[in-house]
């Protein structure tokens, strides 16, 4: 089952929808948003095929579908920790995405489980990159969703990660790492700048592993590769990260030794406490000392 993307349409002065959307996905040429529209792949949020050249609305939600040809299969396989009527908790690994992006449709966590469960209403509540593993929190039931969801807005939620990466000796531990993130250069990563601070988690030491430290991350706050730039800001980098200064790549493990570890939470439908763990783990590099 292909699922569509979702897009809530932003200010602009295009004249049309075609435009707007071919300004948007410049990778994306003329023609293929028009086949799209011409086989109603192009529709406003109730499903309902929209025209090429109808008006750019700012503000309206529309749904497309994603065609990608030649999709490359990842073999690594979630696992569902939990699921009732209105929640599923799943164990994602490495590599897999959360929902489509980039190359990959079929290939997300997503599309893997409606298409195993069926629930075509199934939403993540929230985001977890792609090179990330561990847990993912799913809404079942449009009807309850906002009630989970507020628990993120909320900040209503306890949110542990774990990772590799460089020792710091010099640091007291454990530590708050406080600072303002903004859009960097390029467009897809992050970068601390002055200002008021957006950003904050919490660090902690597990075990101390020659040049090689296991950490612990609360992040109390959710601003995008938080924890990937307050780890490089303080000196290091997780390991395998690709977008920030980094450690040689490890040959034998996952690119990025980042695990969502746990979550935990108290349920707004039954007022239970909820506290979820993934049973993955990260990977230590063969001989930590070399790789300093």
């Amino acid at each position: 089952m292909t699922l569509p993307s979702r897009l809530q349409l932003p200010p602009g002065d295009w004249p049309t929808l075609l435009d707007g959307l071919c300004a948007r996905f410049p990778r994306i040429d003329r023609g293929q948003w028009l086949g799209r529209f011409a086989r109603g792949r192009v529709q406003d949020a109730q499903g309902r095929a929209l025209a090429a050249d109808q008006r750019w609305q700012v503000g309206l939600q529309i749904r497309y579908f994603r065609e990608v040809g030649d999709e490359p299969a990842i073999p690594f396989h979630e696992t569902v920790l939990y699921e009732d009527a209105h929640l599923l908790v799943a164990d994602k690994p490495h590599y897999l995405p959360v929902t489509p992006a980039g190359g990959y449709v079929r290939e997300t966590l997503l599309a893997r489980l409606v298409a195993d469960t069926g629930n075509a209403d199934l939403v993540p509540l929230h985001r977890l990159d792609r090179l990330t593993a561990g847990l993912v929190l799913f809404s079942q039931r449009p009807d309850t969703r906002d009630a989970f969801q507020r628990l993120f807005r909320e900040r209503r939620i306890e949110k542990v990660y774990e990772a590799l990466a460089p020792a710091l000796p010099g640091q007291q531990f454990p530590l708050q790492r406080l600072s303002r993130i903004v859009p960097g250069e390029p467009f897809f990563r992050m970068a601390e700048a002055q200002g008021e601070p957006n950003a904050r988690t919490g660090i902690e030491v597990i075990a101390e592993h020659g040049a090689v430290w296991h950490y612990r991350l609360r992040p109390e706050t959710g601003r995008k590769h938080q924890l990937r730039v307050h780890m490089a800001a303080l000196g290091a980098p997780i390991l395998g990260d690709d977008l920030y200064p980094q450690l040689r790549p490890m040959d034998d493990a996952p690119p990025l030794q980042l695990l969502a570890r746990a979550l935990a939470f108290q349920d707004p439908l039954s007022g239970e406490r909820r506290l979820f763990s993934s049973k993955r783990s990260l990977c230590w590099p063969p001989d930590p000392a070399a790789r300093a």
